[in-house]
């Protein structure tokens, strides 16, 4: 063998080298996106799962709000639905657009219900309205650091995807789409602190 053979086989060894690193840190950086996801996914869920004990512990004192409890049951339900679309593919703009859109409206409907509750001190004061209060307020800041998380992680994957070379190889691994942020509807509201206070 002589000199320009080996030159040429270990330029075309480093360069398939390069390609390979390049496919592997689009799958990390995908994967740790995805990752990002499920964490909001479960957060979200746990939210989702506290709504029921709230509306069940604020039925015996709101009988004749029923609509108000009807409509956050009826927008958690879309909420978990919206999630459920967006677990199938993260980072797909319709199905972010639609968890945001899900979200804004059950936050609206909490919030309706918090008006209400302030109407009634005794509920306020009961002992299981303080508790899942002070969980879902919790659950409300996971939600809030898996969605930076989430958001961090899909920034990462769409940089490194967009910057050449990577961009000339993204769509030949099958990583042709971007991956939506999630972003919320009322952007001041993300910027302060979830409040769910009854």
């Amino acid at each position: 063998m002589d000199i320009s053979t080996i030159i040429t086989w270990v330029v075309l060894i480093a360069i398939v080298l390069y390609v390979i690193g390049i496919y592997n840190q689009l799958v990390k950086l995908k994967n740790r996106a995805d990752n990002g996801f499920a964490q909001i996914e479960v957060q979200l869920k746990r939210r989702y799962d506290l709504i029921p004990n709230l509306v069940e512990t604020a039925k015996a004192y709101l009988k004749h709000e029923k609509e108000t409890l009807e409509s956050v049951i009826a927008a958690r339900n879309s909420a978990l639905g919206g999630l459920q679309q967006a677990a199938r593919n993260p980072g797909d703009p319709a199905a972010m657009q639609s968890l945001s859109s899900a979200e804004a409206q059950l936050t609206q409907a909490l919030g309706k219900l918090n008006v209400v509750v302030e109407a009634y001190p005794d509920l306020k004061a009961n002992q299981n309205m303080a508790q899942v209060s002070e969980e879902l307020t919790s659950t409300e800041n996971k939600v809030a650091f898996a969605r930076q998380a989430f958001n961090d992680g899909a920034t990462a994957y769409n940089t490194y995807k967009q910057s050449f070379p990577p961009v000339a190889l993204a769509g030949i691994f099958g990583h042709r789409n971007d991956m939506s942020l999630l972003e919320f509807e009322d952007s001041v509201q993300i910027q302060a602190a979830p409040k769910v206070s009854f």
